[in-house]
């Protein structure tokens, strides 16, 4: 056993906070019993499904969480470089040239994403780079104030991810164009953008106290980040043990190098490897067995796959505690392999007359529904040609998929008040010195961002969006939109809890369709908006948040973290608007079906026809009484009695396992289906039950070492090794390279030669040519 260094050097900061820099550290040694009393330890007012109480170690000096202590440094130098000349020049590049690229591909198909961790990678040699000019003055301000710092490096990525994807709002600004025939000017899409990216920071900020600062408030997802950029700065301290082995910088080198060549296989030699429905392959014209087996329409039950983009398609399995992953794979296998084949073999919903897995909507010709045909020539719904088609009908995946999202709306609500609202009244009280955390302490010393400036986004976000929906023609009353921002701001801090403790975020994009389809029907601009301003709001608060641990754990000053991700974001936003209007103005074609370079807008057509389906059509002819999905409503009662159960055991057997169970994952882990599928979630949990279980608790040095460096790297090599592929072999030509030779052979296509790629349904239409009711 590694000998563990007792003596730890204390220094007190100019403030008098206590600064510890732990030397050494031994991963065994961590399995100690605390003293004191766990709320004490943890700042948790609630049982606390993270945290083990063998294995909280020496929490005074470190973070009582394994998972934190293994990516993040307790130390801090308040010296090192952040808010410089060099970090703001690279992110502001970065927030102009991903987020324009991003944009440009968004609306093509097949396409590409630059993610954060790319970024993250490529910002660290243009860093050092830098550091190599000349340390002149700009304006008073110094160039090269030394070697490239971590918390620079922090910043830059921050300014490179906070706003490299689409902007949602730039979808409704793309579906107004496309399927309404409204080109409104562009400062009415700025206004949009602009408010419903930052509106939601302003909640963020008043979260932030209770999403940031506790401890057991982890946000898994950030410690990967940390451990990469600990990784690519040599980085020392005490989580990461003295375990021998290789260093973590060359173990990242050798499996990022491993993963970016293997992608080639299953992303694009060999992509059987991918989706591996191996079973549907021995009776590719077997209906039921390619429902049960198949990867496209069916349940996934072939089991495997390996390819790490189909593992990490809903997060990655390393950087979830355990617990959840459970959670979430209970959801899914009483849900989606015992539930769905019951309701689809009865024949519930007329369900086998359609496939038993789809993201679209079907009339009752098992076409799909052409929802032209309902429509006036002003976008509203035509009753009479309603009436005269047919109604809507969704696969049993698709149908039960809304019935557990409106679960987890309503046992969030539950859980919250269960399990958080003394975790909420106490951190409403408590300053940030006051938290048990060394973390905390540390961040104690630099100014906190003041709740004005909170207080000013707001306000100015506010009058853009009131300016947006008066001065155009929206049909979206301003007490509509106070109504949405009122459902972000009650659901941002126990969404953000969860998704803070458990890796999962309850979505309100169907919930905030559902209220405004009942409420405005035959809107369907305004049920965008309802959507995007009640959902996005929700969503870039949390994003904040986020960051903002982000920064938390690397030490950045919380003042440069939200200019940094103000600026780039509005940044962002507008690069995005002006590729996307020049996309329009200049690409023929642009998001029809035939577009010869792929620029067919699949996004917008999904956004658009939801627009159409809450909109125009209205949740009142799918789920009120005597409607088809009728039943479906009843899960919101489920979600709301549900979480009691778990509850009230764990109460009366504190210590037992019900402690773990956690409705709102249950019913919203497996959100992503479809069009996710069991090859997504199977091995998902397999993977996390080897790394966040049996290695966790076996081979912990080996786990607190290299996990979170393993799933930086395995992210990493497929993030570069899909560019590659794309702008190499994928982007030239149309896509034709190799379309006679490599993208024919049998391991590309057997996939797709299958009942399972065809999506054929288990009973023909009966002999009246239709199936489901005769009048509706």
């Amino acid at each position: 056993m590694v000998e563990y260094l007792e003596s730890v050097d204390e220094k007190k900061s100019d403030s008098g906070i206590q600064v510890h820099d732990a030397k050494a550290f031994d991963a065994e040694q961590a399995y100690e019993k605390p003293t004191g009393h766990i709320e004490d330890i943890t700042g948790a007012e609630f049982e606390d499904p993270n945290l083990d109480p063998n294995a909280i170690g020496d929490y005074e000096d470190d973070s009582p969480y394994p998972e934190v202590r293994a990516a993040v440094a307790n130390t801090d130098d308040p010296t090192i470089p952040v808010n410089t000349l060099r970090a703001w020049i690279i992110g502001i590049a970065w927030a102009i040239l991903i987020p324009g690229l991003n944009q440009f591909f968004f609306f093509r198909y097949p396409s590409v994403t630059i993610g954060a961790l790319v970024a993250q990678l490529l910002s660290y040699p243009l860093g050092r780079a830098f550091a190599l000019l000349p340390d002149v003055k700009i304006l008073g301000v110094r160039l090269n104030p030394g070697p490239f710092s971590i918390k620079e490096h922090v910043l830059i990525t921050i300014m490179a991810s906070v706003g490299s994807g689409s902007a949602y709002a730039t979808d409704v600004v793309a579906v107004q164009r496309v399927f309404y025939n409204q080109t409104w000017n562009f400062g009415y899409q700025w206004l949009i953008v602009m408010s419903t990216q930052l509106i939601g920071f302003s909640i963020g900020g008043i979260a932030r106290r209770f999403l940031v600062a506790p401890p057991s408030m982890i946000w898994p997802a950030n410690l990967v980040y940390c451990a990469l950029f600990n990784t690519l700065h040599q980085a020392e301290y005490a989580g990461i043990g003295h375990r021998g082995g290789i260093s973590r910088e060359r173990f990242f080198a050798y499996a990022c190098l491993a993963s970016f060549l293997w992608y080639f296989l299953p992303g694009y030699l060999f992509t059987a490897l991918s989706y591996f429905s191996w079973v549907c392959w021995i009776a590719p014209n077997n209906v039921v067995v390619n429902q049960l087996f198949g990867v496209n329409h069916g349940l996934g039950g072939s089991l495997l796959t390996f390819d790490w983009s189909q593992i990490a398609y809903i997060g990655s399995p390393l950087a979830t505690p355990w617990w959840a992953e459970a959670n979430v794979a209970a959801g899914f296998f009483f849900f989606f392999w015992f539930l769905t084949p019951v309701l689809y073999y009865t024949n519930t919903w007329d369900s086998k007359y359609m496939t038993i897995s789809s993201r679209t909507s079907y009339d009752h010709f098992g076409k799909r529904y052409n929802v032209t045909r309902i429509l006036n020539d002003d976008a509203t719904l035509n009753l009479e040609a309603y009436k005269a088609y047919s109604p809507l009908f969704l696969s049993t995946v698709f149908a039960l998929s809304y019935g557990l999202s409106f679960a987890s709306i309503t046992a969030t609500v539950v859980h919250a008040f269960l399990y958080f609202r003394k975790q909420i009244w106490t951190q409403a009280k408590r300053s940030l010195s006051e938290q048990p955390d060394i973390h905390a302490r540390l961040m104690s010393r630099y100014k906190e961002v003041p709740e004005w400036w909170y207080a000013i986004v707001f306000i100015t976000m506010f009058t853009f969006a009131v300016i947006s929906l008066e001065v155009w023609d929206t049909k979206f009353p301003i007490y509509a939109f106070v109504i949405s921002l009122l459902i972000a701001f009650v659901y941002s801090i126990p969404i953000g809890m969860i998704q803070a403790i458990t890796n999962q975020q309850v979505g309100l994009n169907v919930i905030t369709e559902l209220i405004i389809g009942y409420w405005m029907p035959g809107r369907p601009l305004a049920m965008m908006l309802f959507k995007t301003f009640g959902y996005i709001t929700m969503a870039q608060a949390l994003t904040f948040a986020s960051d903002m641990k982000l920064g938390h754990y690397m030490k950045v000053p919380p003042r440069p973290m939200f200019w940094a991700q103000v600026i780039a974001t509005i940044i962002a936003g507008t690069v995005q608007l002006g590729v996307q209007a020049w996309m329009f103005t200049n690409i023929p074609g642009m998001c029809e079906d035939d577009q010869p370079n792929g620029f067919i807008c699949p996004s917008t057509q999904v956004f658009g026809t939801a627009s159409i389906i809450w909109g125009v059509i209205g949740p009142a002819l799918q789920f009120s009484k005597g409607q088809v999905y009728y039943a479906l409503t009843f899960f919101f009662l489920i979600g709301a009695i549900a979480p009691v159960i778990p509850y009230v055991l764990t109460k009366k057997y504190p210590t037992s396992w019900f402690k773990y169970i956690n409705l709102p994952v249950i019913f919203n882990g497996t959100g992503l289906i479809p069009p996710a599928s069991a090859i997504n979630y199977v091995p998902w949990t397999i993977v996390g039950f080897i790394f966040q279980y049996v290695i966790r608790r076996r081979h912990f040095a080996w786990w607190a070492k290299y996990n979170y460096v393993l799933s930086a790297a395995l992210d990493s090599g497929v993030a570069l090794s899909v560019i590659v592929i794309f702008f190499c072999l994928q982007y030239p030509k149309n896509g034709t390279v190799g379309e006679n030779s490599v993208l024919t052979w049998w391991g590309n296509t057997v996939y797709s030669n299958n009942a399972d790629a065809l999506g054929t349904p288990l009973w023909p239409l009966p002999e009246k040519g239709y199936f489901g009711p005769d009048s509706w």
